[in-house]
């Protein structure tokens, strides 16, 4: 299973070979509810498999949906999911992500893959990182104001403190002598190199900093996230003086996060997160403003859409519940057309913006509507 990220996003949507198959689905954390998530999954299935049977033969069809059969009896797909599940499948891909976010069922055949939900929740400039930290463990979540899930650690970020530093622990270097006793036994003395809190304040400076280092290298850099650190009081002007993360955010949650409520870890996540969201929102709005001051910005739809195919927008605004009955018709001039769409959760105006905008290499924010700095849902600053 691959992590959530705009790279991932990326590689996806550069795939163009038909059929791509998508399906999102909720998924439950625990027994006995998750017991019914591979059923929901073979129920999205049939779903596939006769919109494949419109355009393909019985043999083809059999033969895109094998591999995706394969994953009903999986254990490890099915016993260790998180809020949503998406699934990507192709000739060439399969892709198969655990989602932090409920998704609605949803499968889908098209000439590329379905991405909107995944752009819409890495879109948002509210999600954040926390790091849990003690002297003798880490854990580390993600999540927004509503909601925090715990992250599985990858094989390369160590847990614990002996996993950190193994053998390099300090109270562990001790010189070890062995003297004959006149019983013929032999008797050990120890020689330590300075005194318990010595040894301590050592080892958890080295702790500290490579669990700074493992998650910077693993998580703060592929999603750019912001970081925060919950942890006892005693602990944040260190793990801040040996920090070289520049996500990571100067003020903390200074409890540790075992200790407490789920509800209360997301309410003291907030408290440190909101100001900065909001910065955030204000300075992408001031941006936009001053690039339509100098005739480097747009809110309107139809000249938008020719600089998205031209590859002209450098960042996106987009209100993050609006949908725009229109589609891009031309993919070379950047046509559009307005018309009833059938669907609005497969595709709008806004999402197709979005999807090209990503392709050029520019970059697609999400707001909510009382910061989005335009009556039309979208701003965009150009590049030139």
């Amino acid at each position: 299973m691959k992590l959530l990220t705009e790279k991932l996003v990326q590689q996806l949507l550069s795939k163009n070979e038909e059929p791509c198959i998508s399906i999102y689905m909720p998924t439950h954390r625990s027994h006995p509810e998750n017991q019914q998530d591979p059923i929901r999954y073979k129920n999205l299935l049939k779903e596939i498999q006769t919109s494949l049977l419109q355009r393909y033969s019985n043999d083809e069809t059999n033969e895109f949906i094998a591999p995706l059969e394969e994953l009903i009896d999986d254990p490890k797909i099915w016993n260790m999911t998180l809020e949503g599940l998406a699934i990507f499948s192709s000739a060439s891909v399969m892709e198969i992500v655990k989602l932090q976010i409920p998704v609605e069922p949803l499968a889908i055949v098209a000439d590329s893959f379905h991405t909107k939900p995944l752009r819409k929740y890495l879109q948002s400039v509210d999600r954040f990182h926390v790091l849990g930290l003690s002297l003798h463990d880490i854990s580390l979540y993600e999540g927004n104001r509503h909601y925090l899930t715990e992250v599985d650690l990858m094989a390369a970020v160590p847990k614990t403190i002996e996993e950190a530093l193994g053998y390099e622990l300090t109270d562990k270097h001790t010189t070890v002598a062995s003297y004959g006793g006149t019983s013929g036994e032999s008797s050990v003395m120890r020689h330590g190199h300075g005194g318990k809190k010595e040894e301590t304040d050592i080892d958890a400076e080295r702790f500290f900093r490579e669990i700074g280092k493992a998650i910077h290298e693993n998580y703060s850099k592929p999603s750019g996230l912001p970081l925060i650190l919950a942890a006892l009081p005693e602990h944040h002007n260190l793990f801040q003086k040996l920090n070289e993360n520049p996500l990571l955010l100067s003020h903390g949650i200074k409890v540790n996060p075992k200790s407490v409520s789920e509800e209360k870890l997301i309410e003291l996540a907030w408290e440190v997160m909101e100001p900065e969201y909001q910065k955030t929102l204000d300075l992408w709005v001031e941006k936009f403003e001053q690039a339509r001051a100098d005739g480097k910005g747009s809110d309107d739809y139809k000249e938008l859409a020719i600089a998205a195919v031209e590859g002209r927008i450098d960042t996106l605004l987009l209100e993050s519940d609006k949908v725009i009955a229109a589609r891009i018709t031309n993919l070379e001039t950047g046509n559009t057309q307005k018309k009833d769409i059938d669907n609005p959760r497969v595709d709008d105006l806004l999402d197709d913006m979005g999807e090209l905008v990503l392709k050029m290499g520019g970059k697609v924010i999400m707001m909510p509507a009382e910061k989005i700095p335009t009556e039309t849902g979208l701003a965009a600053i150009y590049r030139y």
